[in-house]
């Protein structure tokens, strides 16, 4: 039977999650010198994974439990644009979660500004190896209680 343990780092109760910021390079522009709409949602991933990387739990050690966390649907709404050399933090959070499928929110806003530049989310569902879906909370109940504790502990 496979260990289904999961081991989180226990810091401080209040877990203060640092802003993931992404310096905008100049290949991820097109013609107009913006940044193109599709690297919106491979910033969202790298900030989810850096969240996911501060709470105590990363993507590598769930694939090497064998849960796997396929996007659902995504949403974004540019609000104002993005250029080359600009510096984009983008805060993360969970804003639904049940045990099976969890919805993540995004502000993007320019580091030196403040200006907003764009809102966003994604929702996921957990997935075995084989593709069925995946109770966290009965096959890994310390991941469950840690998803239902971050969305808590946020503004």
């Amino acid at each position: 039977m496979q260990d289904t343990r999961v081991d989180f780092y226990n810091g401080p109760r209040d877990i203060r999650l640092k802003p993931y910021e992404h310096h905008v390079k100049y290949y991820e522009t097109d013609q107009m010198g913006i940044v193109h709409h599709s690297n919106y949602i491979r910033w969202m991933e790298e900030a989810r994974m850096d969240y996911m990387e501060q709470i105590g739990f990363n993507y590598k050690q769930m694939e090497e439990m064998e849960i796997l966390s396929p996007v659902l649907a995504l949403q974004c709404q540019y609000k104002s644009m993005v250029r080359f050399s600009d510096t984009v933090v983008i805060e993360t959070k969970i804003t639904q979660y049940n045990g099976i499928k969890m919805a993540v929110a995004y502000r993007m806003t320019d580091k030196e500004t403040g200006e907003l530049r764009t809102v966003a989310s994604s929702e996921h569902c957990f997935l075995n190896r084989s593709g069925k879906p995946l109770s966290l909370k009965r096959c890994y109940p310390e991941l469950d209680t840690k998803f239902f504790q971050m969305m808590d502990e946020q503004p």
